[in-house]
């Protein structure tokens, strides 16, 4: 019955061994970007397992390991954008959403094998569930400002959750995080060999997670603690104000973040900056989801993301013509505007 209703879903594998579901994310020339359908689909199928006693844990994954799944698809957004304006290319993400958030809410267990690259969209995917598995291979990152987006997928929630102010800064700079950053941020629960998926995959389907991973959890602080003159850079009161600090500051890792937040769009940076503080003081996932659906659509409004997606995934000359190209030339009512959402 379940491979009947993802039987034209493409991208997707569908399958149950013993009590587990199995969804196998199938797409790896595009690294398993997620589209409406794909999106759909996974809906789709965890709707009748939902009701289906014999489905006692679901397991999201990849067919490749080079990729869990590298976020939206963005080529597919920004051809509806162009197209056919804002309100359809943030209709295909919102589709995207609601899966997540079905995912964050579904009343068995998930597992998610976080192999490889698992980015924006991605991070939405299978950072939400229960049980997170990520391996030597796996690269997190939320680096929506650099296409002229913001953090969004519910991974504003995830990056103001941690102790301190990594989280922010991960927001404004989209810095990737290994395997061992990703639990200690509370991104990722188990840090497993990749060689060892196959085994914990077999032993998912007689057995519940809880008990597979009782002697691997790896009890985090939630917080990947920065050096204290880094964080004081970020416990400011603007962006404009980290940026100055952190032009000051001697650390090598104060170079990197000004050199990453230098190729991002201002505009972004600002948005990821409210987005980020909004959803530290939101106490649910799907509150914040809230703020970040009207980030989204404010963005989608503005030249940057179909700029940015286009110098980074379809020209790829990395030189995006961001409007405006500084901080300070953003408007004081663009400011306005967004920090009233």
């Amino acid at each position: 019955m379940t491979e009947a209703v993802l039987s034209e879903v493409e991208g997707l594998t569908v399958s149950q061994v013993g009590h587990m579901g199995r969804l196998v994310l199938d797409r790896p020339r595009k690294l398993n970007a997620l589209d409406a359908g794909l999106a759909r689909g996974i809906s789709a199928v965890l709707d009748v397992w939902r009701d289906d006693d014999s489905v006692q844990v679901v397991l999201i994954e990849s067919s490749s390991p080079r990729a869990f799944c590298a976020g939206g698809d963005l080529r597919a957004i920004r051809e509806a954008l162009l197209a056919d304006g804002p309100e359809r290319a943030f209709a295909l993400m919102d589709r995207a959403y609601d899966t997540m958030r079905q995912l964050a809410a579904y009343p068995k267990p998930v597992v998610s094998f976080l192999d490889g690259i698992t980015m924006g969209g991605g991070v939405g995917l299978g950072c939400h569930v229960p049980w997170r598995v990520v391996t030597e291979r796996s690269v997190l990152a939320m680096p929506e400002t650099g296409i002229g987006l913001v953090p969004d997928a519910g991974g504003s929630w995830l990056l103001s959750r941690t102790q301190g102010l990594a989280g922010l800064r991960l927001a404004l700079t989209g810095g990737r995080m290994d395997a061992g950053q990703a639990v200690a941020m509370g991104l990722a629960d188990i840090h497993a060999p990749s060689e060892t998926l196959d085994s914990l995959r077999d032993a998912l389907a007689h057995t519940l997670p809880a008990q597979v991973f009782a002697s691997m959890q790896e009890q985090g602080a939630a917080g990947l603690a920065l050096p204290p003159v880094l964080e004081q850079c970020y416990a400011a009161a603007s962006v404009a104000e980290v940026i100055e600090r952190l032009q000051s500051c001697p650390l090598p890792e104060a170079r990197q973040d000004l050199e990453d937040m230098g190729r991002a769009s201002p505009f972004s940076l600002e948005a990821a900056w409210h987005g980020w503080h909004r959803a530290r003081a939101l106490e649910t996932l799907e509150a914040v989801f809230e703020v970040e659906r009207e980030l989204v659509q404010h963005v989608l409004e503005r030249p940057d993301i179909a700029e940015g997606i286009r110098a980074r995934l379809v020209d790829r000359d990395n030189a995006p013509l961001w409007q405006p190209a500084r901080l300070e030339d953003i408007p004081a009512h663009a400011l306005h505007d967004l920090r009233a959402l």
